[in-house]
This record gives C-alpha cells, structure tokens and sequence, in this order.
C-alpha cells in the first residue's frame, strides 16, 4: 500500500482512492452521504485561488468541499501521480 495523504495536498488532475475516513462529527456524515467512502475514487479537478475550497470529482459528479473538510480525509494516489 502507498503511502497515505490528504485529499487537500494532492495536485490539481491527480486520481487517488479514499482510504481513512473520520468516523464522526455532523460535517463527514454529510461527505459520506453525498458518496465520499472509502474504497471511493476521486480526482482533484481544481482549488480556489487562494487554496479553499477544493472541487473533486466523485462517482460522476463534481463535489466542492472546504479545505478544512479535505485536511481529514486520507487518500492513496494512484500510481504514478504526485502531491504538491
């Protein structure tokens, strides 16, 4: 298994696979119930100019999310890719 980072550090165009998950709290049931489980692949479509929010692209659909919400959620890069 590579090594794990979080959703908000990968690089413009980069896939990964969501790995962690938190396992509380009123914001992540919300990301899991618009599809954000683990096993879930995802691409970084872009980031706000300055940083927040981040837009990914999960099961078909494009999903923004604050930065702050990506920081907690940990990803496997595909092979192949970098993180900033």
């Amino acid at each position: 298994m590579a090594d794990l980072v979080t959703l908000s550090s990968l690089a413009v165009g980069t896939s990964a696979v969501l790995r962690e998950f938190p396992k509380q709290g009123v914001a992540f049931l919300r990301l899991r119930e618009m599809g954000l489980l683990p096993g879930t692949s995802v691409t970084l479509v872009r980031t706000a100019p300055l940083g927040d929010p981040i837009e990914i692209k999960v099961r078909g659909y494009n999903l923004t999310l604050r930065k702050s919400e990506a920081d907690h959620v940990m990803v496997e890069p595909a092979a192949g890719t970098a993180t900033k």
